[in-house]
């Protein structure tokens, strides 16, 4: 596929994976529309596209009218989403308003203004639930544990039935915990790794609950590849994959290399999850994203360490904007 010109709308482009793409599609030549509502508790910030040629449009996925952000567009990155388990939760009818529903106008405006449009979804391994097996791969049970997973569910499914019924080329990627710049760091709603990240800069020590959990953590520049190479490659149209990231590594292996990284200044304290989250906790996971990388050639780039120093290093300069 050649960028160079080529029309692209990203929904929640101003968030923390959405804001990374678009840097990358508009250096690479893309023309790049941003929409984003910047919905309170969400991981949009004004300063994740600042230095991108980028148009941002603000408005609600739920409100706004969208064929005209559509029209003519060859490729739509699909990110925008409620994330946060908790506040699925505790407001289900607002989950399902963005992650279902929004979900639906959006497969509308494309039927009527890019009907040839390739959609790359941005999806999750959280409706696996609690892990029967691990690595966990694309045919493992769906159990979601929570009314997030079940609305972001059923957001792929609209958009898979829409390959199947109308041959849109649709891909829907199922992204594990991501990190790395233009993360939402000043609380854990987009993922633990945010806050702690926060609380390694401020020099307050931050909490690991359940430490001997598996996780396959993905860093944002592996993830914007992945995007990309799902875009490029027929071979993934009308296909679910997972993607993963690094060997999978202890959640208190995870701290202690985070507060060794941070020079000194960090350190955690082990608990066990609160009651109201271990109810929703899915316990280790970590993803065979095999079938991904046999269709496109991708893998991920950025080691563990690596990526949390680069992490800790973007951040450091810009916390105020962040917080």
């Amino acid at each position: 596929m050649e960028w160079k010109g080529c029309k692209v709308l990203v929904t929640g482009g101003a968030g923390f994976l959405g804001a990374n793409l678009c840097h990358e599609l508009a250096a690479r030549g893309a023309r790049v529309t941003a929409l984003d509502g910047f919905l309170y508790g969400g991981g949009a910030n004004p300063a994740n596209l600042e230095g991108a040629r980028v148009e941002l449009v603000r408005g609600d996925i739920r409100e706004i009218d969208l064929r005209p952000l559509c029209e003519g567009a060859a490729v739509i990155f699909n990110l925008a989403a409620q994330t946060s388990h908790m506040g699925g939760q505790l407001d289900p009818l607002a989950d399902i308003a963005v992650n279902a529903v929004a979900q639906v106008r959006l497969i509308q405006a494309a039927r009527e203004a890019a009907p040839d449009a390739v959609v790359v979804h941005a999806s999750t391994r959280q409706f696996y639930g609690r892990a029967q097996r691990l690595p966990v791969d694309e045919n493992h049970p769906v159990a979601p544990p929570d009314a997030n997973g079940v609305s972001k569910f059923a957001g792929e499914q609209y958009w898979m039935i829409e390959h199947r019924v109308q041959g849109r080329p649709v891909v829907s990627l199922r992204l594990t915990n991501c990190y790395g710049p233009r993360l939402r760091i000043r609380d854990a709603r987009q993922t633990f790794l945010g806050i702690w990240i926060r609380c390694v800069l401020e020099g307050r020590p931050f909490e690991v609950w359940g430490g001997a959990q598996l996780r396959d953590l993905t860093y944002v520049d592996d993830v914007t590849a992945a995007f990309i190479a799902a875009a490029e490659h027929p071979a993934c149209h009308g296909r679910i994959f997972n993607i993963g990231g690094a060997p999978p590594a202890s959640l208190q292996d995870i701290a202690e290399l985070m507060v060794r990284l941070s020079g000194g200044g960090g350190r955690y304290v082990t608990r066990e999850f609160p009651a109201d989250r271990a109810r929703i906790d899915i316990g280790s996971y970590h993803a065979d994203d095999s079938a991904f990388r046999a269709a496109t050639g991708w893998r991920p780039e950025v080691g563990l360490e690596e990526g949390i120093a680069r992490s800790l290093d973007w951040f450091r300069p810009r916390l105020a904007a962040y917080l």
